[in-house]
Formats: structure tokens, sequence, C-alpha cells
């Protein structure tokens, strides 16, 4: 078996600040990184560092970002064959303002993410043929994500999908899918079903909703409070492990990544949960990204 992602590859560039600025007010950073990211190539490696063979669709720009992306992914041993080259977009990039807290705030300019099209889902189509797990964000064109989705209905492959960014109309109902789980934050939880969850029976109440939809499960992300999920045999909760906040980009990220190599090696969903928990504990308590993916060794130790 294998995890497939199919998702966006930025360059990360991250400012750290000792606050957040106000709407025009300019302040001293106390530094600037260059760092690998988009949520698809994060995920990608937290999918490997944990294990699972995996491989990487999506698109960069023929440009100096395009080769790290590359480069990064291969490192991490992932299948790059679908990583695609596209000569008038330039490679996506994330602008990460980081505070001294650990919150970001984050601009993502999507550049070629944004031109991914059908010959992509043609691409996908090849690598389904070979089964396992596919892992899915929305950081490219919503129309190709939900086509990826109907693509795996009826090929016993699961679909990990991550709502992120939310749409400003919602999830198209063709997201809803049986074999789909959904694995929203608590801002995406709060767009999708339109109430907060910062409650315990809020955001219960969301992931019954969601799963009331045709999903065939939820996991709720929520930091520090932990995982709130659903399969349909009722709702349950995974306490956060304890962990020394660095910072917090990228931790949800890991969560997916984990989730989905514990899927793929047959995990139940709630030992699957459990797993992405720990692997979410050691990313916060790193710097960055794509860095802060954890390694299985990594979550085996915080278990």
């Amino acid at each position: 078996m294998s995890v497939v992602v199919f998702g966006s590859a930025n360059m990360d560039l991250t400012v750290r600040v000792p606050r957040s600025p106000r709407a025009g007010e300019t302040i001293t950073g106390s530094a600037f990184e260059l760092g690998l990211g988009g949520k698809g190539v994060n995920q990608a490696v937290a999918a490997a560092r944990c294990g699972a063979r995996t491989s990487f669709l999506g698109r960069v720009g023929d440009d100096a970002y395009g080769d790290a992306v590359r480069e990064g992914l291969v490192a991490a041993g992932i299948d790059v064959d679908g990583l695609m080259r596209d000569a008038t977009a330039a490679t996506g990039v994330a602008i990460v303002v980081l505070s001294a807290s650990g919150d970001n705030r984050i601009v993502v300019v999507p550049g070629a993410n944004g031109a991914v099209d059908e010959s992509d889902l043609a691409r996908l189509d090849e690598c389904l043929d070979r089964g396992g797990l596919l892992l899915l964000q929305l950081e490219l064109p919503l129309a190709i994500v939900v086509a990826a989705i109907a693509a795996t209905e009826d090929r016993g492959v699961r679909v990990l999908l991550d709502p992120a960014p939310v749409p400003l109309g919602g999830l198209s109902s063709a997201a809803y899918a049986p074999h789909v789980i959904l694995t929203p934050n608590e801002s995406e939880a709060a767009a999708l079903v339109g109430h907060s969850v910062e409650s315990d029976e809020a955001a219960e109440r969301a992931a019954s909703t969601l799963l009331r939809r045709g999903l065939g499960g939820v996991v709720l992300k929520l930091g520090p409070r932990g995982i709130c999920w659903t399969d349909g045999q009722g709702v349950r909760w995974q306490a956060a492990f304890p962990a020394e906040v660095v910072d917090t980009v990228g931790a949800g990220d890991a969560v997916n990544g984990a989730l989905a190599a514990a899927l793929d090696e047959g995990a139940l969903l709630g030992e699957a949960v459990r797993w992405a928990a720990a692997a979410g504990a050691v990313a916060v308590s790193r710097a960055g990204a794509y860095a802060a993916m954890p390694t299985r060794q990594d979550v085996m130790s915080c278990l």
C-alpha cells in the first residue's frame, strides 16, 4: 500500500517578530528564514517520515524555488515522478509572520499550485491504480480536488481531506462522501458548520453535524485541547500530548501526515488518531514546517 499526496508545494518565507503588527504599523523582526512548505509538501514529508511509502503529485515553477522543493521531497524519500514543472507560473510562496508566542499569520500566493488542471488528474489516475490512501488539501483549485475525490469513489481508495483553506461557499456536497475522512481544525470546522467550536460540547456537535453530511469519519484538530473524532460509533476524544510550544506552523500537517501513515498501515481510526496526536505534539516543539515534521521514532518516543 502507499500514501499518495496530491497537493500544494510552496517556499515558505518566515519572519519572526515579537508580536504581529497592527494595520499600518511597521515593526522590526528578529529573523528571516527560507524553508519548504505548502500543506501538500508538509503532509507528504510527515507521512514519509512516519514510515509510509509516499508519492507526491503537484506543480512547481521552473525556478530555483521549484528546484528546492524537488530536492527536499527526494531527500525525504518521496516519489516525485508526479511533480511537474510549470513553464508559465512561479513556484507558490507563503509569507509567514511568526510571533514570539508561537502564533502565526500566513499569506499564500498559489503560483503554480493554482495552475493544476485535468492533466494532473490523469497522472493521479495512474497512481491510484496502485491502491492505498489519497491525502488532499484545498490549496489546489477546488474543482480539481472534488474531481480527485470522485475518481477514488469506486476504487477502494480511502481519502483524507484537509479542508484548508475553507472556500467562501463551503465545501461541495461531492466532498462529503463515505470514503472521505475530513480533518478540519477549529476555525475550519466553525466555518463549515456555522458556529463556534470553542466548547467541548460545540466541538462534538460540529463533528456529528459534519459526519451526517455523508462522511466516513471526522477528525477535528483542536490544538492543546486534543482531537475530537468520530467514525459513526459515537464522538470520542484524544487528549493532546504534553509539549513545549516553539511554534505551531505545520502542526496540523504533521497530524494529517501521521494519520495517513497509520491508516495506510491498517490502524483503526482511533489508533491512528492517537498516533497523529503524538506527531502534532512533536511538531509544535520544533521550529519551522518541513524541518519540524516528526519521524516514526519521534512519534513512538512521544507515545
